[in-house]
């Protein structure tokens, strides 16, 4: 039994320090940010679209602060997606306020498509230029740079996505440490694969892609049945290793509103690992194998140190268990300097447990939950 536990543990350890080293760490060590915006060959039109239900107090601080954007042309097309609250009002005052605003009413929405879906397709079909630039209602552009650098590489290289970060303003409390942990592991996920010429998903507060190819894919056919996945299933569905590319600079990035208690955060992440299980099968296979080992490294490790009577093998056990927090610690430290400008992590091995239980806990029940929910 304890020979067979030391083979899982030595299984898992490999594993892991495989994906932190060549996988994430080729992105965290040797990926060099672009410091300074080069010249611009192409400064064609950019559309920002923002689906919004019900989001009037957002968009009063959202839309001012996207008028102020660094670049010559674009327009900032807001969907409002059958609000209650005040937000026509809101938005056909600002309309007289800006001319870059444009506004589109939703009154009704089909019942056989999903309402985000159905509000972003609205949005991109009536915008005027051909590269689409996503965000939320809740989000913030942390520099004026923003457009220029989420839409250079579909202008001036021909990407058909361009994958930024979304990160979260940083709250008091437990539950914004976790949301700042699982967000920044998300983005060194996503950030390492696209590195690595395997994109498999973007997020919606901060993507960039083509009209024309939205356009060409009939929107999103084949996603309508799905409640979420406007942005991670639809680059799942069709990034490439030639097609994307990734903005990885600390002013391209958007910061949003977390959310503030365990029962609204838990629906969303229920949403986000609903559409984790139409991922690509390889895809799974990559992210899955990482997650799995990463399940058996702690299992075996935790059941190594109760079963052994000597502290030889213990030290070992936790020699290798302080290694790899070292250098988890090391790639996040990095990344989140690259993504963030800023590098300050302190909740490496308390967070990594933490959220391995949340993981296989709210994973399970979002993969095999049958209804989920935008708003």
């Amino acid at each position: 039994m304890e020979n067979t536990l030391w083979w899982i543990f030595f299984l898992a350890s490999g594993l892991q320090f495989t994906y932190l080293m060549v996988v994430f760490g080729r992105f965290a060590f040797f990926h060099k940010r672009q410091e300074e915006i080069g010249e611009d060959l192409n400064l064609s039109g950019v559309s920002v679209i923002i689906a919004a239900k019900n989001e009037a107090a957002h968009l009063n601080d959202l839309i001012p602060l996207l008028m102020e954007q660094d670049y010559p042309i674009f327009e900032v097309l807001v969907v409002n997606d059958c609000s209650t609250d005040e937000s026509e009002d809101l938005l056909r005052s600002l309309s007289g306020k800006y001319d870059k605003l444009k506004i589109v009413n939703i009154r009704y929405t089909p019942q056989h498509v999903t309402a985000k879906k159905y509000a972003l397709t609205l949005g991109i079909k009536v915008s005027k230029y051909e590269t689409i630039l996503l965000t939320d209602a809740d989000c913030r552009p942390v520099s004026s740079q923003w457009i220029r650098r989420m839409s250079a590489p579909i202008r001036n290289e021909g990407k058909t996505f361009a994958l930024g970060h979304g990160s979260y303003l940083t709250l008091p409390g437990l539950l914004n440490k976790i949301i700042q942990y699982e967000t920044l592991l998300t983005a060194i996920y996503y950030f390492s694969f696209g590195y690595w010429k395997s994109p498999f998903m973007g997020v919606g507060r901060n993507l960039c892609y083509r009209k024309d190819f939205f356009m060409e894919k009939k929107a999103f056919k084949s996603l309508w049945h799905i409640e979420g996945g406007d942005d991670d299933l639809f680059v799942n569905k069709y990034a490439t290793a030639t097609n994307t590319a990734i903005v990885a600079q600390p002013d391209s990035i958007t910061i949003s509103q977390p959310k503030t208690n365990f029962k609204d955060y838990f629906t969303q992440k229920k949403r986000h690992f609903h559409a984790g299980k139409y991922y690509r099968n390889r895809d799974k296979l990559k992210l899955g194998l990482y997650s799995l080992s990463h399940l058996v490294f702690w299992a075996s490790a935790i059941g190594i140190v109760i079963l052994e009577s000597t502290w030889e093998p213990i030290a070992l056990v936790l020699g290798l268990v302080f290694s790899r927090a070292m250098l988890q610690y090391l790639i996040i430290h990095r990344v989140r300097k690259k993504l963030e400008g800023t590098g300050k992590v302190i909740w490496t091995i308390f967070f990594d447990l933490m959220y391995m239980i949340y993981f296989w806990t709210l994973g399970t029940k979002g993969y095999l939950s049958k209804t989920v929910k935008w708003k």
